[in-house]
């Protein structure tokens, strides 16, 4: 368990948002998901820098409104890395014909394929820089999954926010859109974000967390899929803590 000083110094780090939409709780912490994170003081972490003008919506490839941004992650690329790996969340690999088939037939042969493909959504103009999946199971037709993107901005110590969008496949279909092979996703998408910042928290890699209330102006939609999603409306942001 990190100390509250530990965890202060590191927090420390983040500048202030002066924004209608950026009303961190009290400390900050998610506290139901991950006790051993609650501090005891006066003093919540601020808000990464990045956080102010964050997309609420990743676009698919047509650009129609994708997965809805949930979570975020403050640390460089390799902590980000160490903390999902250590989760016993996967890399995903590339899409390409040799993957995709791959998932086709591992989905009607119920074998698991721990690092399978996710499909390429769009944040800030590119695709996501990062993704990682948890399998369910047998089969990689159900999947926990999250896909992260690099804001160009960054906090005082160079440090940039991972924003992500974290979502759980339920099954596998061919898509009405591009005929290729896809997953459809549960509409609780606050189960996806809270889970990831738990795992996270629970392997000891956040030093803290935070939310950001009223980050989605509209608390359901739908995503390019077709696939319907509601939420709180919060934004999760997990504080990676540093490793010397």
């Amino acid at each position: 368990m990190h100390t509250f000083q530990r965890s202060a110094r590191l927090c420390a780090r983040h500048q202030s948002v002066p924004h209608y939409r950026l009303v961190c709780q009290s400390f900050a912490v998610l506290l139901a998901l991950c006790p051993s994170l609650l501090s005891a003081a006066d003093d919540a972490p601020r808000a990464h820098p990045a956080v102010k003008n964050a997309p609420q919506y990743t676009k698919d490839k047509h650009g129609r409104q994708g997965d809805p941004v949930n979570i975020a992650f403050v640390g460089t690329e390799e902590e980000l890395h160490r903390a999902l790996c250590e989760a016993h969340w996967f890399p995903a690999d590339p899409i390409t014909l040799k993957t995709s088939l791959r998932i086709a037939a591992d989905v009607v042969e119920r074998k698991p394929y721990p690092d399978a493909p996710v499909s390429n959504l769009f944040l800030w103009g590119r695709k996501q820089d990062l993704a990682f999946e948890q399998p369910v199971g047998r089969s990689p037709k159900q999947r926990h999954h999250v896909r992260f993107w690099r804001s160009a901005e960054v906090d005082e110590n160079g440090e940039p926010l991972w924003l992500g969008a974290a979502t759980f496949d339920t099954r596998v279909e061919l898509s009405r859109t591009t005929g290729g092979v896809t997953h459809r996703i549960s509409p609780d998408v606050d189960s996806e974000r809270d889970k990831l910042i738990k795992d996270t928290g629970d392997c000891g890699n956040l030093a803290t967390a935070y939310w950001v209330e009223g980050f989605h102006q509209y608390l359901a939609g739908r995503n390019g899929g077709g696939d319907p999603y509601r939420t709180d409306g919060r934004l999760a942001v997990g504080v990676i803590a540093v490793r010397r």
